[in-house]
């Protein structure tokens, strides 16, 4: 089904190649989601420190980061086509 969409998009502004990369990108920002998750304690009394880690603080948003940089990257690269 997919090959089928692929196969006519002569009308899109972006090509085969763009619509792949902006999919990695975004599994590359969900994945940045993902890492943020977590760290809660499991009764509200008790402060749990494991929500400030590497991980949730640094880690995850340079990585979110990063995804919709790649995303803006994968909508301006140029289809061979265009070159």
């Amino acid at each position: 089904m997919a090959k089928k969409y692929f196969e006519n998009m002569e009308g899109f502004a972006l090509g085969k190649e763009n619509l792949k990369l902006m999919v990695i990108g975004l599994v590359i920002i969900v994945i940045g989601f993902l890492l943020m998750t977590g760290g809660k304690s499991n009764d509200p009394s008790v402060f749990n420190p494991e929500i400030f880690s590497f991980q949730r603080i640094t880690l995850a948003p340079m990585v979110v980061l990063f995804g919709f940089v790649f995303e803006i990257f994968a909508i301006m690269k140029k289809t061979k086509s265009e070159k």
